[in-house]
């Protein structure tokens, strides 16, 4: 237990949460910001579902000013009766809960920057460091060839001095080179610097990656729960997803070329382990059924 002085801590002079001497025990830090792969909004509504279960504070918020770039990420204006009375800009926070046993939650929240990617790397250390973070997970989802019917499955990346982490979840197999997200050069900074890190990746079924697929959601709090020995109850979330589940199941049915195409990704599923990100080459893209689902699901959700 150590009392940690915030204001020494990041050189962009945030605004600090009450109280300024925050008391942590080997916290746990949640990486989860916006802007990035998250099919199925599956590590935002983690995110949402765990802030919920309990009490939250905010340890810091971030000035976006020199981070953000308010074309991309406009601010939100509230308008009554033509007078606009309040503007909300996008912020990063670092939030701080607890999970159902009282350990110590970190979380890193909101857009993920647009600039300055090392400094807020260095600052995001400096708060490990000084706040005495025991391991860091990222959370983010991924659309895959795989079937709304069968159990969400996890993939996780870790720099190499988090070699360990990867094998309670498994790893991506084969050699890729995609576009990074802050939570790769996180990873990698974090790793240099001896603090145990990994990334969470739900696979969402690819046609249904556009709406909310709460079960990804609660596959990616399983992975948190099993990494970072937390208490966190995914149960509601759960229940959520059986219903989304009978939702598509519903839809499916009434298109024999759906369920067909269905019926192969549970083929492949079972029968395949290991492939890339488990995309299998010879499976169909399904546009058809994603473009007919989302179109369903926008008129759901209106």
């Amino acid at each position: 237990m150590s009392s940690v002085d915030p204001a020494s801590l990041y050189q962009f002079e945030p605004e600090w949460g009450d109280p300024p001497g925050l008391r942590l025990d080997q916290p746990v830090l949640v990486v989860a910001l916006e802007g990035w792969v998250d099919a199925g909004m599956a590590a935002a509504s983690a995110v949402t579902h765990v802030l919920s279960d309990a009490p939250t504070s905010v340890v810091a918020t971030f000035d976006t000013e020199p981070l953000i770039d308010q074309r991309a990420r406009r601010p939100i204006a509230r308008i009554d009766d033509g007078v606009t009375v309040e503007l909300t800009w996008p912020t990063i926070r670092l939030l701080a809960t607890k999970d159902r046993v009282g350990s110590d939650i970190l979380f890193l929240a909101g857009p993920e920057p647009d600039f300055l990617w090392p400094t807020f790397i260095d600052a995001v250390l400096r708060l490990v460091g000084q706040l005495g973070v025991s391991t860091v997970v990222g959370l983010g989802a991924f659309p895959a060839p795989t079937p709304h019917t069968r159990p969400v499955r996890l993939a996780s990346t870790v720099p190499p001095e988090s070699a360990e982490l990867a094998s309670r979840i498994g790893s991506v197999h084969g050699t890729l080179e995609v576009p990074a997200g802050i939570q790769a050069a996180l990873e990698v900074a974090l790793g240099k610097a001896g603090i145990p890190v990994i990334g969470l990746w739900a696979r969402v079924p690819h046609y249904v990656s556009a709406m909310a697929y709460p079960e990804a959601s609660a596959a990616l709090i399983d992975g948190l729960s099993v990494i970072t020995g937390l208490a966190l109850d995914a149960l509601p979330l759960r229940t959520a997803g059986e219903a989304t589940r009978s939702q598509v199941d519903d839809l499916i049915a009434d298109n024999p070329e759906h369920l067909a195409m269905v019926h192969r990704l549970e083929t492949a599923i079972d029968s395949e382990e290991g492939t890339p990100l488990g995309l299998a080459s010879d499976l169909p893209s399904g546009d058809e059924i994603a473009a007919e689902l989302e179109q369903f699901l926008r008129g759901e959700e209106g």
